[in-house]
């Protein structure tokens, strides 16, 4: 059973699985290393987790909203609610770490 994609930022992290947010920015040095390694996270937790990214210049809404300051800034979400953050670079398995106790 598939559904439309969903439009909103609310309805992508209000999900049971968890959710990680890459706040990032086009500009940003840093943030142009994440890619492959949430590339890799990704391929690691398969269908456990979902993975979107958010272009704070974009979407400064969303980023109020999570009083990001600094990208990249990281986000799990877990029913809507961050359960967990982290700003700078982070390795994939770093984040699978932080990601499992919200499986």
């Amino acid at each position: 059973m598939t559904m439309g994609k969903p439009t909103t930022f609310q309805e992508l992290i209000a999900s049971d699985k968890p959710v990680l947010v890459d706040f990032f920015a086009e500009w940003c040095g840093p943030c142009q290393m994440m890619p492959p390694i949430l590339n890799e996270f990704k391929g690691m937790m398969g269908e456990q987790a979902t993975v979107i990214k958010v272009d704070v210049d974009k979407n400064p809404g969303v980023a109020q909203a999570y009083q990001v300051r600094g990208v990249p800034t990281l986000i799990i979400f877990k029913k809507g609610e961050p359960v967990w953050r982290r700003s700078g670079v982070m390795n994939a398995a770093q984040l699978k770490e932080a990601m499992m106790p919200h499986l």
